[in-house]
C-alpha cells in the first residue's frame, strides 16, 4: 500500500507574531503539544477554541492560545485519505504542581478530541496522536 505523505497546509505566519509568541512562551510558560491525526478515508478536520489542557489534581484549565497548520471551528480543512495531519497547539501554562494533564476539546457536539492521563514533562512540549 502506498502511503500518502502528511499534510502540511500551507500557513504563513507573520514574523512579528512568530517572534512575539516565541517570547511569551520563554517568558510565561507555555504548553507546546505537537498533535498528528491520520486518516484511512479521508475527512474534514478543525480545532475549537474551547481546547484545554486540565490539571488532574486541580481541575485549573489552561486554554487555547494560538492553533498553528490546522483551521479554527467554524472552518474546516480537508485531510485526504491516507494523510496525516501534523498541527501545534500552544496553551497558556499549567499550574506548577501539576504532574497529570488531560487534553480535551470542550465542544458542544460528539466527536471532540480527547486524550486522558498525560504526564507532564519538564519542557512542557509533547507530542499526541489523535485518533
Amino acid at each position: 500500500m502506498t502511503q500518502t505523505p502528511a499534510v502540511t497546509p500551507k500557513v504563513k505566519l507573520d514574523k512579528r507574531l512568530k517572534d512575539e509568541l516565541l517570547s511569551q512562551i520563554q517568558e510565561d510558560g507555555m504548553v507546546i503539544v505537537h498533535c498528528s491525526h491520520t486518516t484511512i478515508f479521508g475527512t474534514n478536520i478543525r480545532i475549537w477554541n474551547s481546547t484545554v489542557l486540565i490539571d488532574k489534581e486541580s481541575g485549573n484549565r489552561s486554554r487555547l492560545l494560538h492553533a498553528l497548520n490546522i483551521t479554527i471551528a467554524p472552518n474546516w480543512m480537508a485531510v485526504p485519505p491516507g494523510a496525516t495531519l501534523c498541527f501545534t497547539l500552544i496553551f497558556a501554562s499549567l499550574p506548577k504542581s501539576c504532574e497529570i494533564f488531560d487534553f480535551l476539546e470542550d465542544i458542544p457536539e460528539a466527536g471532540g478530541f480527547e486524550i486522558r492521563g498525560i504526564k507532564r514533562n519538564k519542557i512542557d512540549v509533547y507530542k499526541v496522536t489523535i485518533v
